[in-house]
């Protein structure tokens, strides 16, 4: 079976389908509340859709052939470069892929604009939220150009600088901004916060982005001789993060508890359990075993024993994977109306992969 499917390429696949199918569930949730925010949905916007779909569709089966072909040595170090596996964790995709996994990304912001346009036009109460959405939504489209600023022969220790920009800033970064900012908007629509939380919630992140976001990307740079006492300003930047979001989900749970009893609280209560999820692990996972990593005895002493998969999946899965969970329960029960579900099935799935996280966490 190795010979055919090496660690290295089930590895790489491991994570790359994890990344495409949580960031797939944030295109399609962004694509659905865009215009729900906008009020209308623009002309030719499902034409945008369709062509952003079929683009997807090729950049995630290029590229996993591709890096099939090159592990197999069957690619030379140029050509497994651009179509093949750069080497690298979270960039893995060839260089052709990613740069076609960007300009979807740019089309999905320009889809996304035109939504939001009659919003951003408005001066009400909601403004803040979605401006904040849109500089969200704009962010996880343009800071992946990150990854583009080394090549094939770039010196190590350059290359993990800007890897770790993509990792840190577009994953932990913007999609934690993109999260609140989604997830406030919801949870105001549905009445479980007050829209002024709302919208505090969602400026806070960004500024903890903002401010933190950039230095906290230095506790990643331990294998290039970075000095201790920038990795522990990078640990304690990194740890503000996660505030946001757990207080916010904190407010939905306690007005959830108070409101159990509404018609249209027990039609959403899979994908508000689904978001509280989101609230708990990222709190534990991506705050509490993040920062377990984080100090710089830890990263220098610790890095890729068993803390850092606890801290991996409890994070990514955790909080990104729920989310993405969530958010496409969302769209289903929106789109399913008034009309009952079957919901045992997705109670087994929801204890089923809590439960079964925290067992792989513990044991």
């Amino acid at each position: 079976l190795a010979d055919y499917l090496p660690y290295s390429l089930t590895r790489t696949w491991h994570i790359q389908t994890g990344i495409f199918w949580i960031a797939t569930a944030f295109l399609a949730a962004g694509l659905f509340l865009a215009p729900a925010v906008g009020g209308r949905e623009p002309r030719f916007q499902r034409l945008g859709v369709n062509l952003l779909f079929g683009a997807l569709l090729l950049v995630v089966g290029g590229s996993l052939a591709g890096q099939w072909l090159s592990i197999q040595q069957k690619l030379g170090l140029d050509a497994g470069f651009w179509l093949g596996h750069q080497g690298y964790e979270y960039v893995d995709l060839g260089r052709g892929w990613q740069i076609a996994l960007f300009t979807g990304l740019v089309l999905w912001l320009g889809l996304m604009l035109r939504g939001l346009g009659p919003a951003l036009r408005l001066k009400d109460a909601s403004r803040p939220l979605v401006l904040m959405f849109t500089g969200a939504s704009a962010a996880i489209g343009l800071l992946y150009a990150a990854g583009f600023f080394f090549g094939a022969r770039t010196h190590l220790s350059v290359m993990e600088y800007w890897r770790w920009w993509v990792v840190h800033l577009w994953v932990e970064g913007f999609f934690e901004v993109f999260a609140t900012a989604a997830l406030a908007f919801i949870f105001a629509r549905l009445g479980l916060v007050q829209p002024r939380h709302a919208g505090l919630a969602v400026i806070a992140s960004s500024s903890l982005f903002l401010f933190a976001g950039i230095p906290g990307t230095f506790h990643h740079l331990y294998f290039t001789g970075t000095p201790t006492s920038i990795m522990a300003i990078g640990a304690s930047f990194s740890a503000l993060e996660v505030v946001p979001l757990v207080l916010i989900g904190l407010e939905a749970y306690r007005t959830s508890r108070l409101q159990v009893a509404a018609p249209w609280m027990r039609r959403y209560r899979w994908p508000i359990r689904f978001f509280v999820g989101v609230a708990f692990w990222n709190l534990v996972g991506a705050g509490l075993f993040g920062f377990m990593i984080n100090p710089p005895l830890a990263l220098y002493y610790m890095q890729g024993l068993n803390t850092t998969p606890v801290h991996g999946h409890t994070a990514l899965f955790g909080v990104y994977g729920l989310l993405a969970l969530g958010l496409t329960l969302f769209v289903a029960r929106h789109l399913s109306g008034e009309r009952p579900w079957r919901e045992r099935a997705l109670g087994y799935a929801f204890w089923g992969m809590n439960v079964g996280l925290a067992l792989m966490v513990l044991l």
